[in-house]
């Protein structure tokens, strides 16, 4: 079986359209090159800390509950989170719809058996694509129509 039918178009399709909405939303804030680079790097955390072996993750993980000082930080961090997400439901919503996707794609790639370099290479590049992708739609779209 050729190896472009194995991949999971319809996962990529959907991961595209969500980063999509990201690059959307980010350059529709005007937000500054910064904000740019750390969505680029959590991007590619994301899909490694996916793509990566689940005994790695596990070994990784580990290290955070090794002591009692660490499993408290790491306690009263997920508290923090938890009280973000009631905060701002709607960014996290749109923060679970990306992650959900990307995990589909994960997914996908490893019910078609294909190796974890290419479900992270080909991850990455639709991600990324799409973070571009919804950035130049909106500049499309608003350097067309002038703002009064």
């Amino acid at each position: 079986m050729s190896i472009l039918k194995r991949v999971p178009w319809v996962s990529l399709a959907l991961v595209l359209l969500s980063y999509s909405t990201l690059g959307w939303v980010i350059s529709e804030t005007r937000a500054p090159i910064f904000v740019w680079v750390v969505t680029v790097v959590a991007i590619l955390l994301l899909i490694i800390t996916l793509t990566a072996p689940w005994s790695k993750m596990t070994s990784y993980y580990s290290l955070f509950l090794q002591s009692n000082t660490r499993a408290f930080g790491v306690a009263v961090l997920a508290a923090f989170l938890f009280f973000i997400m009631i905060a701002w439901f709607r960014v996290f919503l749109d923060t679970l719809l990306i992650i959900s996707a990307t995990i589909l794609v994960r997914i996908d790639f490893q019910r078609a058996g294909l190796k974890e370099g290419l479900a992270f290479s080909t991850a990455s590049i639709f991600s990324l694509g799409g973070l571009a992708l919804g950035a130049l739609i909106y500049k499309f779209i608003y350097s067309q129509i002038p703002l009064t």
